[in-house]
């Protein structure tokens, strides 16, 4: 049986993650209080932010901007999408 969670992105009670998605205390938090289908709308952001802002994840100031980002979009105001974002 999967464990629920009551998702801080939904709302709601929602199926929550098999195990912590990131290291640390940040990772415990997320599998904590976010859904798998919160965190699938994460990578989804994460992904726009690294393609419009051109972060290679292996340079430590965009991880750590990455982190920042990902902090606010499940904790915090809210991750917003770069000024000249036009979906496509």
């Amino acid at each position: 049986m999967s464990r629920t969670v009551h998702c801080v992105v939904l709302g709601a009670e929602a199926e929550g993650l098999d195990r912590p998605p990131y290291p640390g205390a940040l990772g415990q938090r997320i599998y904590d209080n976010v859904s798998k289908l919160a965190w699938q709308r994460w990578l989804a952001h994460q992904t726009m932010l690294i393609n419009e802002y051109r972060l290679s994840p292996i340079e430590p100031k965009a991880r750590q901007f990455l982190e920042r980002e990902m902090e606010k979009f499940f904790f915090g105001e809210g991750s917003e999408k770069p000024p000249e974002f036009q979906p496509e």
